[in-house]
């Protein structure tokens, strides 16, 4: 995805209005499981894969990580990265996730928010992330759900009454772009099935640690009205793995190429 929807003046600034652009990681529905998830920081060089506003960026930073890269395509995100979460132990850099190439054993840590269901191939970009992990290194990431991106249009359907009757799902295994309309702009995303997520990231050498489809907070579901639709289905995955330990070298060449 080399162009990119968020750096259009009128839908950046409807998705910088979002409680997650402005309360930062506390407005994120999933982050009360997705920071229990997270590895230890201290002392470890943290990749982020579509970093936004480096949220994930500088929280790595307060917990010791050693430095941090953080890597996006929208110029518009990282000005807003640069001017919320600038650290001298932070680089960002303005790329595209298809295109980085970091030489390996990089990285001890990569995470990735909500960036994957961007991408139309994701084995490819598990193959990157294996190659600049360290072995043991950890690989952290939410999606949106499958179950959320398999029909399409992202929508509930509606009865005549105009209530939420249900969540419709089809060609749940025909993988690839749909067309969602998110703040009021259509944006393409790429539809991936569960099985894809797991044996692509069991295929480049990853051990699964934990598989989340996280539920709202309390807090969220007795403040926020809507919220309780949530639990109808869910939206978003979350995973952490880690890269093998004992991956041999020609296995790991395998992997790679």
């Amino acid at each position: 995805m080399k162009k990119n929807k968020y750096d259009d003046d009128r839908f950046f600034s409807q998705y910088a209005q979002m409680s997650r652009s402005v309360e930062g990681l506390k407005g994120a529905g999933e982050w009360h499981i997705l920071q229990k998830m997270l590895p230890d920081f201290i002392g470890k060089r943290v990749l982020d894969l579509g970093c936004g506003f480096g949220w994930h960026c500088i929280y790595a930073i307060e917990h010791g990580a050693k430095n941090v890269t953080g890597i996006d395509i929208p110029e518009k995100m990282l000005e807003e990265a640069q001017k919320r979460n600038s650290s001298s132990f932070i680089e960002y850099k303005c790329m595209a996730i298809e295109d980085f190439d970091f030489q390996p054993e990089t990285y001890d840590i990569v995470i990735s928010s909500l960036t994957f269901h961007y991408l139309e191939s994701f084995i490819n970009i598990c193959r990157k992330v294996s190659s600049c992990l360290t072995k043991g290194g950890s690989f952290v990431f939410s999606v949106e759900h499958p179950i959320f991106t398999a029909y399409g249009n992202q929508d509930w359907y509606y009865d005549q009454e105009g209530k939420r009757a249900h969540w419709p799902v089809d060609r749940y295994f025909n993988e690839g772009k749909r067309t969602a309309v998110f703040l009021g702009e259509e944006v393409v995303k790429y539809h991936k099935t569960l099985t894809t997520y797991i044996n692509s990231l069991l295929q480049t050498g990853f051990e699964i640690c934990e598989l989340i489809e996280p539920e709202p907070s309390k807090i969220m579901l007795d403040t926020i009205p809507e919220m309780k639709d949530e639990l109808r289905r869910p939206m978003m995955l979350l995973i952490s793995a880690k890269k093998k330990v004992n991956l041999q070298t020609d296995e790991f060449q395998s992997i790679v190429n």
